[in-house]
């Protein structure tokens, strides 16, 4: 997969349950949060559309943990992304970032609401042209 950005992040140690592993839900505010860095790295304000009354919207997420990451792990957060028909289709892989190993690996799927209704941004496959 050719990957066309990426972020190193560092786990938090409240990030971590019990078994000093990263709980399972803080890999979606990883892949989230790489997301919006992305938007803002096109120089696109997610407040901004959605002041506008274009919301892009999680639909699906596919999500596969492979080895966990532990309190202050620095990873790395790599993304790619496809369209299909009004759905983006994002790609997420972290690695450990000191042996690179996968650690997470999720497809989040999300869909563009215009004022509430499903439809097509302009606004997003301008941004993201280069990589469609």
């Amino acid at each position: 997969m050719e990957y066309i950005f990426e972020t190193e992040m560092e786990v938090r140690d409240y990030e971590c349950d019990i078994q000093g592993i990263v709980n399972n839900a803080n890999y979606l505010h990883y892949t989230e949060h790489t997301r919006h860095l992305f938007l803002k790295s096109l120089g696109v304000s997610f407040a901004k559309l959605h002041e506008e009354g274009v919301d892009a919207v999680v639909a699906r997420m596919k999500l596969e943990y492979k080895v966990p990451l532990k309190c202050d792990d620095r990873f790395i957060s790599r993304l790619s992304l496809k369209k299909k028909g009004l759905r983006y289709e994002f790609y997420h892989d972290l690695y450990r970032a000191t042996d690179e190993k996968l650690c997470f690996s999720c497809q989040a799927d999300l869909v563009c609401l215009i004022n509430g209704r499903l439809g097509h941004s302009e606004d997003y496959d301008k941004a993201f042209a280069k990589y469609l």
